[in-house]
């Protein structure tokens, strides 16, 4: 199982979605890759993943992930204070992989119907959907 993490600004996100994804499912290919060198430098600290760093790598890794997850920002043009570009946001919206995402209302960018729920139990939930993939995943396998 092949799990992409995306992240930008200070890449927080995704090494609390990386630390939990290696704990949960140490067989898995964790790789994170941030829109800047700071948001990778602080998701490799996760340990035991691979990164990388800018538009190029979000364009590859997304064709080779059965699992993208990130904040929801990473779908839409210019977010993350303009750090996501519009072939960053293509690609992940156009991967065959499942997208898992966390709900944020930051960056002008508001999601109806989602409160203000402290990030770990966003997270939490996000781990319960990729491990529902995973298990699909594995069976077909």
């Amino acid at each position: 199982m092949n799990v992409l993490i995306i992240d930008g600004q200070g890449g927080n996100i995704g090494r609390r979605l990386a630390e939990m994804t290696v704990s949960s499912y140490p067989d898995a290919s964790v790789t994170v890759v941030g829109t800047n060198s700071a948001a990778t430098a602080n998701m490799l600290k996760a340990g035991n993943v691979s990164g990388a760093t800018g538009e190029n790598a979000v364009l590859v890794g997304c064709r080779r992930a059965d699992i993208i997850t990130g904040p929801i920002g990473i779908v839409v043009a210019d977010a993350l204070l303009g750090e996501v570009t519009p072939k960053m946001a293509t690609a992940v919206g156009q991967s065959d992989a499942v997208k898992v995402l966390i709900p944020m209302n930051r960056c002008e960018t508001l999601i109806a119907g989602v409160d203000n729920a402290p990030l770990s139990s966003l997270l939490d939930d996000a781990m319960k959907k990729i491990g529902a993939v995973a298990e699909k995943t594995l069976d077909k396998r």
